[in-house]
């Protein structure tokens, strides 16, 4: 029996080649029109990619999903093209649509794109930031971890007075302004000497992160019975062997959740990573903020962007690999 082609990921690449073309054919410009349509073939076979899950049988849709869908992949691939033309342009100068000079007509001065030249070289400091961004994140991720699970087990599990309050107070770092919190943490990490340490920023990292972890894990606890715990206490398993076989395992979608919420907002903070860093220690949030600082988005501006952008990529198709949609349903109480 053969599989029914799904029509979305054709018409998101089809619209996307469409475009490029259109764009490229108005400037007059043939050589660019090539290399347009070889991005948008990649488009095409990137959206195949992401729907390959639905070719299995999928359901008909009616117009109006069909335009919301093909809206919602435009929207998310959208802001990637400029990123993805700018870093192989040679010159790209307001009010230009698309680059004057791309570096295939510059090889005299351009043996390689601009922009990715300068990424892969050691001036750019892209792969120190790199290194710094990653192992942040994961330190803050596994100290979230640890923090939040007795947190959210207390929340979902007990019933005191000011409960309420505390869950109301759990959420302030997400209501009040970053740049307010990150001032006020800076004058008092300059005094007890955490401004520009790995630990400070490891400190308030967990600020915008704890919140994420203890929501989703309190939203586990609650759809967890006790009922298993008991019965391993009423074997003879102790408190900390019933959370290790027991508690853990059956929590262990909720944490992998969580954690993949605590490490995107890590790896994406810039803010308070600017504040607490103090410039000796940099990600590529604030790598990429002192390229694009002028306001004029350069091939090496747009290399860093993309670059940017790989450690959710990455964690997007590892998530899409090994932890299917009833993990996520059951990390959030599902």
């Amino acid at each position: 029996m053969s599989r029914r082609r799904h029509p979305l990921p054709w018409a998101i690449g089809s619209l996307a080649l469409f475009v490029l073309l259109a764009a490229s054919l108005l400037t007059g410009r043939l050589a660019l029109a090539a290399a347009l349509a070889g991005l948008g073939g990649v488009v095409a076979i990137l959206a195949v990619t992401l729907f390959r899950r639905h070719q299995g049988g999928p359901q008909r849709l009616s117009p109006f999903q069909r335009f919301y869908l093909w809206f919602v992949g435009i929207a998310v691939l959208g802001p990637f093209i400029p990123l993805v033309i700018a870093s192989f342009a040679f010159r790209w100068n307001w009010p230009d649509l698309l680059p004057s000079v791309w570096w295939w007509t510059a090889r005299t001065t351009a043996r390689t794109p601009r922009g990715w030249d300068y990424v892969f070289s050691p001036i750019s400091r892209v792969l120190e930031s790199t290194a710094n961004t990653v192992i942040i994140a994961l330190i803050v991720t596994l100290v979230c971890i640890v923090v939040s699970l007795p947190a959210a087990r207390v929340i979902a599990r007990e019933n005191f007075r000011g409960k309420s309050l505390i869950e109301f107070f759990l959420l302030t770092p997400l209501i009040v302004p970053e740049i307010a919190v990150g001032l006020g943490i800076l004058i008092t990490f300059i005094q007890i000497g955490l401004a520009g340490s790995y630990l400070g920023i490891v400190i308030v990292h967990l600020i915008p992160t704890i919140p994420y972890m203890v929501r989703v894990l309190t939203s586990v606890f609650q759809g967890l019975s006790r009922d298993y715990e008991e019965q391993a206490q009423v074997l003879g398993a102790g408190p900390l062997r019933t959370l290790w076989h027991v508690t853990l395992p059956m929590i262990l979608p909720g944490i992998l959740a969580g954690g993949l919420f605590a490490f995107l907002v890590s790896s994406n903070i810039f803010l308070l990573t600017f504040f607490i860093g103090r410039g000796r220690i940099e990600t590529l949030p604030t790598l990429l903020f002192s390229e694009v600082s002028g306001g004029r988005l350069d091939p090496e501006g747009a290399g860093i962007a993309l670059i940017v952008t790989i450690p959710g990529i990455i964690l997007l198709i590892m998530t899409e690999r090994f932890i299917k949609e009833e993990v996520f349903a059951k990390g959030f109480g599902g």
